[in-house]
């Protein structure tokens, strides 16, 4: 992904982000804002790449 690329999806991220109603210290992130129209999306952490996906029943599911 182009470092552009990167600025504008972070910059709708901290649009829509909100805080939890139940924990002020969570974030909370509609899967929308992520997801867009894919069904998979890849997350970088600490140098691994983790898949978080949508399955067919609507459910997430996170693999490294």
């Amino acid at each position: 992904m182009m470092q552009h690329d990167k600025d504008t999806a972070q910059q709708q991220v901290d649009r829509k982000t909100m805080t939890s109603g139940t924990d002020p210290s969570v974030t909370v992130i509609d899967a929308r804002t992520l997801f867009g129209s894919a069904r998979e999306i890849g997350i970088e952490h600490e140098g691994a790449l983790y898949r978080l996906k949508i399955t067919r029943q609507g459910k997430l599911i996170l693999n490294k």
